[in-house]
């Protein structure tokens, strides 16, 4: 296990990305990206957490919001005792409080999860999540109500080598180390007997059994370490925001996460942290530019799942592989081809969601409506004509040149695949 964490190719990733996610601050110095790249870094090691249950055994979970709900909570109720008493060394240590609290909401509640699996796992996992929202409604003594829990991550009047978690670019830091430290373990996990009969249990349960395996013990410890690591994002989280309400028990946040390992790549231990970069740029950002944003998000989804239901993950293992066989070459022309029809039909698609989207709301019912930062009549056929046609011309030049690309595709996998045969 050791050799296969600490070989050299390895090793030189993990720096470089350790390294990489520390010098981004100096480079982007808005505090909007400081507080983008936090919330990434907190989801990150959410999906990667589901990811564990997902992923590595198996096991569709429509409840997980409540480990990191129940992180959260605790880690936010721990900081507000403290108070004064406590300084920036013990707040650096809470997020560990919140993974004790989801790992103890795994013991519980795994117990009850594990003894069946598939459809019968993924319902119980939906009731359970919905109990555990709809109390946190009914004991406002614990969850605040409607209202949440509110703290503050500057405890004491010291500093812990300078820093007292009061900026948020420290912040940013406090979550860079507990996302590398969770992320390194995950993947540790994945190397042990554990991790390895988890993807047995995954892939074929009556075989693990019959090899002398309790496959119930394997997916309930699965459950409970999956917890873990979901409590201490939630911890990150009550943190960074210094309150928690009860959204973050909610079915909403456990629809998250499960969006996210399913885009970034469930079969691959890095595509939930691409997952999360791509989902919180698309919330955050995206949310930002445009009401509509929850329709693009669907719309992706949805082509995602027919047109690569591996997540992004797996098209990268498949550029790895072509330019491993020395064959990625000759697919770039055609990927840069095919890049302008797609962004036209882009353009056009985007013109026609945000006309509909302005014209139903009612913002251009009297007089010019601002449009993608445009003063358009909506009233008028030309925005929509205009919009139309560069849909039109999109659609036409993506099947030209779209089909010339899929051509050399299968062509070249076909060499890939005989090369390897």
């Amino acid at each position: 296990m050791n050799a296969a964490i600490l070989s050299r190719g390895r090793l030189a990733v993990w720096c470089s990305c350790l390294a990489l996610a520390f010098a981004l601050p100096l480079v982007l110095k808005s505090g909007f990206v400081i507080s983008l790249l936090c919330q990434i870094g907190i989801m990150a090691v959410f999906s990667l957490s589901y990811n564990m249950l997902l992923g590595q055994t198996g096991l569709l979970s429509f409840g997980h919001a409540v480990y990191y709900g129940l992180g959260a909570f605790a880690t936010i109720h721990l900081l507000n005792a403290i108070g004064k008493g406590g300084g920036p060394f013990t707040t650096a240590l809470l997020p560990f409080a919140g993974g004790l609290a989801g790992l103890a909401a795994g013991l519980l509640l795994g117990y009850v999860t594990t003894r069946k699996a598939g459809t019968t796992f993924a319902m119980i996992t939906l009731g359970i999540g919905e109990m555990v929202a709809a109390c946190s409604l009914m004991f406002p003594g614990i969850f605040g109500g409607e209202g949440g829990v509110s703290g503050n991550r500057v405890v004491g009047k010291e500093t812990f080598l300078g820093f007292s978690w009061g900026p948020q670019v420290e912040m940013y830091g406090l979550i860079v180390l507990w996302a590398f430290a969770c992320t390194v373990a995950m993947f540790a996990l994945t190397q042990t007997p554990l991790g390895r009969m988890a993807n047995a249990v995954r892939d074929n349960p009556e075989r693990a059994e019959f090899v002398g395996y309790d496959t119930e013990r394997v997916r309930f410890l699965m459950v409970v370490l999956s917890g873990f690591f979901a409590g201490i994002a939630g911890g990150l989280s009550a943190l960074s925001y210094e309150i928690v309400t009860a959204e973050t028990l909610n079915a909403h946040t456990s629809g998250i996460v499960l969006l996210i390992a399913f885009v970034g790549g469930i079969g691959f231990f890095y595509g939930p942290i691409i997952g999360a970069i791509l989902v919180t740029v698309m919330q955050i950002v995206i949310g930002g530019m445009t009401h509509a944003w929850l329709l693009y998000f669907g719309l992706f989804f949805l082509f995602m799942v027919l047109m690569a239901p591996g997540g992004i993950a797996s098209l990268i293992a498949v550029q790895r592989a072509l330019w491993q066989a020395g064959l990625l070459g000759r697919m770039l022309p055609h990927y840069a081809a095919t890049t302008l029809p797609v962004l036209i039909l882009l353009a056009g698609l985007i013109g026609l969601v945000e006309l509909s989207y302005a014209l139903l709301t009612g913002d251009g019912s009297e007089g010019p409506s601002k449009v993608m930062s445009m003063q358009l009549e909506l009233k008028t056929p030309a925005p929509w004509l205009t919009a139309l046609a560069v849909t039109g011309i999109g659609i036409t030049l993506t099947r030209w040149i779209g089909g010339r690309m899929r051509h050399e595709w299968n062509a070249t996998l076909s060499t890939l695949h005989g090369d390897r045969s």
